[in-house]
């Protein structure tokens, strides 16, 4: 494989941060709802990208396929009302939120306080120190109501939304603030709690775009741009735009496109996978790999927003030519690569990575 001799570009073809706020604007609008796959709002911002790369220049295609059995989904809003003298609605995703291994339980359950041990657990909501299957089982099997477990919240004191998780079990399983939870253990044996979890599982139809906007000459170097758009989903009463995580790596991975499109040499293969089912399980990038090129570079933007402490590059196979490169594009505005172990936002094994200022892939939100 041949290197390109890529000279500077062009006056006025760099990237354009206006174009790329209108795109993250756009993709985190009412319209789209959250972008959760197989939504139709997901369905309309897959349409909508199509789009955008096609002005661009691109051929593209939709690309579907099967999600079946990966997104938990909360069809109404559930609800908590503890009563320990005096009656109190827990906020949802304030002070309570599902477990994704609950069942379904569209209608209100009352039942006293209990905690595990008790000896009667009969139609009990009963506390819980940490999640556990065998557990859940066993209180399943006792006759309880349902099993109340601790959870913590995020730096803006919100518990954050995912649509997959572990498999369900046989009881409603709702996770309660950690310091609330605590507050409830005092109250075990006097106190009711009543509550719904209307949460199930559906079968989705994924659709990643795919867009090629030159295919390489034979010997000579492509590259692949990628992106997930698709988000969790609005909740049925509140907006979950999925601005960061991750419109904001769409709107730099179109914007990249367009400036490499008029500045690569023509023998210089260029493409974009704009990546759906993401959030249930990494399934958009799993079913696109088996069409990927081997040599092919390729670069994958999550989670680019505006720059904090670190953002993370993640290297994985032979990068070298891919980690230079972003090295010295870092150095022209002093932000160069420095090595250092990278959070996974998945519990997976990680190739050796990198960890650099600039804006780029790896943290969640």
């Amino acid at each position: 494989m041949t290197s390109p001799v890529i000279g500077p570009a062009p006056a006025g073809v760099g990237p354009n941060v206006s174009r790329m706020q209108a795109i993250v604007t756009r993709l985190a609008g009412d319209d789209f709802a959250g972008r959760r796959t197989g939504s139709p709002g997901g369905r309309a911002a897959a349409h909508w990208l199509a789009e955008q790369l096609r002005a661009a220049g691109a051929t593209v295609v939709l690309d579907e396929f099967a999600v079946p059995g990966a997104v938990r989904e909360v069809h109404a809003t559930p609800q908590l009302v503890f009563v320990d003298g005096d009656s109190r609605s827990l906020v949802f995703r304030r002070e309570f939120c599902e477990h994704l291994a609950s069942a379904d339980l569209p209608r209100s359950r009352t039942g006293p306080l209990a905690a595990v041990g008790d000896l009667d657990l009969a139609g009990a909501w009963v506390l819980e120190d940490a999640w556990s299957p065998e557990r859940a089982a066993a209180v399943a099997a006792a006759g309880a109501a349902g099993l109340l477990v601790p959870r913590g919240t995020d730096a803006a004191g919100w518990m954050p939304k995912m649509i997959v998780g572990p498999a369900a079990v046989d009881l409603p399983v709702l996770a309660v603030r950690s310091d609330i939870h605590d507050q409830m253990r005092g109250a075990v044996g006097r106190a009711t709690v009543t509550a719904t979890m209307p949460l199930h599982t559906v079968d989705v139809i994924g659709s990643n775009v795919v867009a090629t906007f030159r295919p390489p000459q034979a010997g000579t170097l492509a590259v692949l741009l990628t992106a997930h758009f698709d988000g969790v989903g609005d909740d049925p009463d509140a907006r979950f735009p999925a601005a960061c995580d991750n419109a904001s790596g769409v709107a730099a991975s179109l914007e990249a496109a367009r400036v490499l499109h008029l500045t690569l040499p023509t023998e210089v293969g260029l493409a974009v996978a704009l990546l759906d089912a993401e959030e249930t399980g990494a399934h958009g990038s799993g079913h696109h790999a088996r069409f990927v090129e081997e040599g092919t570079f390729v670069i994958n933007l999550d989670g680019a927003a505006q720059l904090g402490d670190a953002a993370h590059v993640e290297a994985g196979g032979p990068a070298r030519p891919l980690l230079a490169a972003l090295d010295a594009a870092g150095r022209q505005v002093d932000v160069p690569l420095k090595a250092a172990v990278c959070p996974a936002t998945r519990p997976r094994p990680r190739p050796p990575t990198a960890s650099s200022r600039t804006p780029s892939t790896g943290q969640p939100g």
